[in-house]
């Protein structure tokens, strides 16, 4: 665990990414396998100890500390594992420090109910930060600065490769990673997984800001609405399939009803979206759907999933990839017009004279249930990343609405000191009473400075009247100008209402809370 937390710590407190690379780099220089391999599934988030609860840590240092003194310091420190390293009364201890692989593989092994106990052992002879790296290994969710791209920047630099290669393998493999590092190390050949439904490096798209619309060369570009679900790509290889998430996750237990409609080999691209009576549905309708692990007959009937296809990049062994994207388009109307696969089509060619005509298309999105538009070139090839110049998203412009500070949460990581995550409601009369009350529509972390975040926390330690663990209920005296893509009935919130991506446009320090917007104006944008 040494290594694994020295490393760890070095990076929480390092704000260079470069720096971060030659830290992770060296790391996987130095440690021994599978130690290394462990650390690069933490790394990416392809680590998780299901049988380990949050609850138990708790339960596990209130073992040691008052359970008053511990609430208080978690309320002030804001992250679990952190607190409980901090709080935890040092013993002296004849035991070294585990190492990262005798970690892993006893937690995997060890019942629920004797998980407590085993890691109570190995926190006694570690130090403040040896418990620290320990914990969060356990719990998830690192927050050290690194995301799952730069641990895989950082390891195509330790091989001397290009990243597409390692994401190009990547999904076929799995944690400790010895086959991967075999590679990097020359040992042996690249991993063979030609035959295998692995998950390809998607091609993404740059928002296409105000001032490069004059200079656009427009006649060079196809045009596609953006459509408002979760991007996807469809694998079947080998005799096997599968439905991927942008991010490499594999989604197609919580999608039978698409799978099940898979009857060929190739890979496509394209959007998850819930149709019914042929019609695009809200997005908080495909929500009922994600992260699950199984799902019922009857949300199977209610919210019916549609994968619209964008592209397609391997028709059965053949990489279509670097062919330009209207040759692409040809292929992928062939190959639907040939298989009419059960749930899916093809994404429309938005045609248009010039760019006017083009920008009222963009304007009038709302009213087509999309998000806006994709502009990608015609001779582009399917590049993965986010190469410039190539695809745009021109976006309609978002919703803002006012509305008032309600409830605030500590953030995380470097935001675990400072009040950071905002609850914000709309008011409406009281259905009993007819008096003003505000209702939750939203949540929002981002969107402020950091000099805006210091004058956020203070504002809400001053005008705490409730506590509710690490969430503060707060008087109801601040006005946030809130932006959103859209919002859609939810009868999961007591509001009502539902907002897509919302987040703090402006604080409006200046408005008094009683003329924020009210839940009607809210349920009127709804669409």
């Amino acid at each position: 665990m040494t290594p694994f937390a020295q490393l760890l710590d070095r990076l929480i407190y390092t704000p260079s990414r470069n720096t971060k690379l030659a830290l992770i780099v060296d790391y996987f220089r130095h440690a021994p396998d599978p130690d290394r391999g462990w650390a690069l599934a933490a790394l990416t988030g392809a680590l998780s100890f299901p049988g380990v609860k949050a609850g138990a840590i708790r339960e596990l240092a209130m073992r040691r500390v008052d359970p008053v003194l511990f609430g208080w310091s978690y309320d002030y420190v804001g992250d679990l594992a952190e607190t409980t390293a901090l709080i935890w009364p040092e013993r002296r201890s004849n035991r070294a420090w585990p190492t990262l692989s005798e970690v892993v593989e006893r937690l995997r092994t060890t019942a629920r109910s004797d998980a407590p106990d085993v890691i109570e052992e190995w926190l006694d002879p570690l130090d403040a930060t040896g418990r620290w790296a320990l914990l969060k290994l356990i719990t998830g969710g690192l927050r050290v600065g690194v995301s799952a791209r730069l641990a895989k920047v950082a390891l195509a630099e330790y091989g001397g490769v290009d990243p597409t290669e390692i994401e190009e393998v990547w999904h076929g493999l799995e944690p400790p990673y010895g086959e991967l590092f075999a590679w990097l190390d020359r040992r042996t050949p690249r991993p063979d997984l030609e035959d295998k439904p692995v998950f390809r490096p998607p091609m993404l798209a740059h928002p296409l800001e105000d001032d490069e619309v004059e200079g656009l060369d427009f006649s060079a570009f196809l045009a596609e609405w953006k459509w408002d679900g979760i991007r996807v790509q469809i694998v079947a290889r080998g005799g096997e399939k599968r439905l991927y998430s942008r991010t490499g996750d594999d989604i197609g237990a919580a999608f039978p009803d698409v799978l099940d409609h898979v009857t060929f080999e190739a890979v496509l691209d394209g959007e998850l979206l819930v149709v019914a009576g042929g019609e695009v549905r809200p997005f908080n309708e495909l929500q009922q759907r994600l992260n699950r692990k199984t799902v019922t007959g009857a949300m199977l009937r209610k919210y019916p999933a549609f994968v619209r296809l964008y592209d397609i990049l391997f028709e059965g062994a053949e990489d279509l990839r670097d062919l330009p994207l209207v040759e692409r388009r040809a292929r992928l109307e062939a190959f639907h017009a040939r298989t009419a696969p059960q749930r899916m089509d093809l994404s429309a060619i938005v045609e248009f004279a010039g760019r006017d005509e083009l920008e009222a298309l963009r304007a009038g999105a709302r009213d087509t249930a999309t998000e806006g538009l994709m502009l990608k070139r015609r001779d582009a090839p399917y590049v993965a990343g986010r190469p410039k110049g190539l695809w745009y998203k021109w976006k309609r412009g978002p919703l803002t609405v006012d509305a008032v500070l309600m409830y605030a949460q500590r953030g995380h990581g470097k935001r675990s000191s400072f009040y950071s995550d905002y609850t914000f409601g709309a008011w409406r009369e009281h259905p009993e009473t007819g008096a003003p009350e505000l209702v939750p529509v939203g949540k929002a972390y981002f969107g402020f400075t950091d000099d805006e975040l210091k004058l956020l926390d203070k504002w809400v330690r001053d005008h705490t009247v409730n506590r509710f663990g690490p969430v503060r209920e707060v008087t109801h005296g601040l006005v946030f100008e809130v932006a959103f893509d859209s919002i859609h009935r939810s009868p999961r919130h007591k509001s009502g209402v539902a907002m897509r991506f919302p987040r703090i446009s402006r604080i409006r320090w200046d408005k008094p809370a009683a003329e924020a917007d009210r839940l009607e104006t809210l349920e009127k944008l709804i669409g």
